[in-house]
């Protein structure tokens, strides 16, 4: 790999680690603010509307400049975002700031990998980001509970003087040391070197955008190796931000845990999906990459299967390193894991898949925007119905199944497609043909 890329992965990495702590430390400062439970998921659906709203003109911004420029500026976007929830603003409002530098980040993330190496590189490649924003992931969710304490809150808010700017609650002490890491993920940014791709002078006229958008979608969905590898990502993307919130409140109902043993739970998931991640870079070449679809479909059965189970089917317990550990503990931890390895796995390769074939009939940045806007509308779609489940009092339990369902049965209808695609034109080809140009 080439120099450059090491420098956007501990870009990627910082970021993500902010990122995800950032939600944990957002969710228990609506707990103070005695908000109601059908408010939190809406923290994702706040943070995602960018995605969807701005995606006509974050791929044209992404190649507008350098992207390693881009990724600087939208880290920037996002550390003014917690100042902001810091100092008055709603925290779903605020939230949605950060989302804005997320969504323009997005496209020159990933972008610049399509810039920077051949496309035989991509799976490997994608193999690093994902494994590594999985640990991220990991440590940014566990981080968010450290965070949340009340030992490390207080320490951080008698410490920092955080008081004499009139931040006193916990989750504020939380944001505020947020804010410090998404400066050095800025910081960081600028290190990344320049590829020297130029593109054409963008147009930003708005109905221009839209109408340039709407073509760029069409020529997506109409290739047959992006409508498959799209559906599957649109699907894992909107599915992954139901689970985020589920895992928490399956932790709490079925373990009773609190929301910072949930969250390190929530981080278990991403050790799956680190352990899949790096399984598929290892073994599935891009070539290769439609041979893992039923793997979703399996993740879909896990997760309605696990619903059924609670503590009290295993209370026992047993002392490890001078810590007692639960065994339902341990076998949610086993669930979680296999959910994730299974995430891992399949959606690794179909990333590549859609990255390459976005690549080839379009630029970087607006495949990406592509990707971005409907794995977004996705996450949007799936929130507003998990929080209307949410209000209506729906149990966990029922919804995890409904979940599970819907999953496993969405993705046996992309196997489906693909095997009609395949009775059509030969679908390897097309992947031959795509790494050739």
């Amino acid at each position: 790999m080439k120099r450059g890329f090491y420098n956007i992965l501990a870009a990627q990495f910082l970021s993500s680690l902010a990122d995800n702590a950032l939600l944990i430390a957002a969710i228990a400062l609506l707990v103070s603010l005695h908000a109601p439970d059908w408010m939190t998921p809406l923290l994702k659906l706040f943070f995602v509307v960018s995605y969807v709203g701005l995606a006509c003109w974050v791929g044209i911004f992404a190649d507008l400049m350098p992207k390693g420029r881009v990724m600087f500026i939208t880290n920037a976007i996002k550390a003014v975002g917690c100042v902001i929830m810091l100092f008055g603003s709603h925290p779903l409002l605020a939230y949605a700031i950060v989302g804005i530098g997320a969504a323009a980040y997005s496209p020159a993330k990933y972008g610049i990998l399509t810039e920077l190496l051949p496309p035989e590189k991509l799976v490997i490649a994608n193999g690093w980001i994902e494994g590594l924003t999985v640990v991220s992931i990991i440590l940014g969710v566990v981080l968010g509970g450290v965070l949340i304490t009340p030992t490390v809150a207080d320490f951080v808010l008698q410490n920092c003087m955080l008081e004499a700017f009139g931040l006193t609650i916990r989750a504020e002490a939380a944001i505020a040391v947020i804010v410090l890491i998404y400066g050095l993920a800025a910081l960081v940014n600028l290190t990344i070197p320049d590829t020297g791709a130029r593109y054409a002078r963008p147009n930003f006229e708005p109905l221009a955008s839209i109408r340039n958008f709407a073509q760029s979608c069409s020529l997506l969905w109409h290739d047959k190796l992006g409508q498959i590898s799209l559906s599957v990502t649109t699907l894992f993307w909107g599915a992954g931000a139901v689970l985020q919130f589920l895992v928490l409140k399956w932790a709490e109902v079925a373990l009773g845990m609190n929301l910072s043993q949930g969250a390190v739970l929530q981080a278990v998931v991403s050790i799956g999906i680190a352990i899949g991640a790096t399984g598929a870079a290892i073994w599935i070449p891009l070539k290769k990459s439609l041979s893992v679809l039923w793997l979703g479909a399996a993740m879909g059965i896990v997760v309605g299967a696990t619903s059924f189970f609670d503590q009290s089917m295993l209370p026992g317990s047993f002392t490890l390193f001078g810590f007692t550990v639960r065994h339902a503990v341990i076998f949610a931890c086993a669930a979680m894991i296999l959910v994730g390895v299974l995430a891992g796995f399949f959606v690794v390769p179909m990333n590549a898949l859609l990255q390459h074939r976005g690549h080839v009939l379009m630029s970087a940045g607006r495949s990406i925007a592509v990707q971005n806007f409907n794995e977004n509308l996705s996450i949007l779609c799936m929130l507003g119905v998990y929080s209307l489940l949410i209000r209506a009092d729906l149990s966990v339990q029922t919804t995890m199944v409904v979940f599970g369902i819907f999953v496993a049965l969405s993705m046996i209808a992309v196997i489906l497609k693909h095997r009609h695609n395949q009775s059509k034109e030969d679908s390897l080809h097309l992947i031959g043909e795509g790494v050739r140009h």
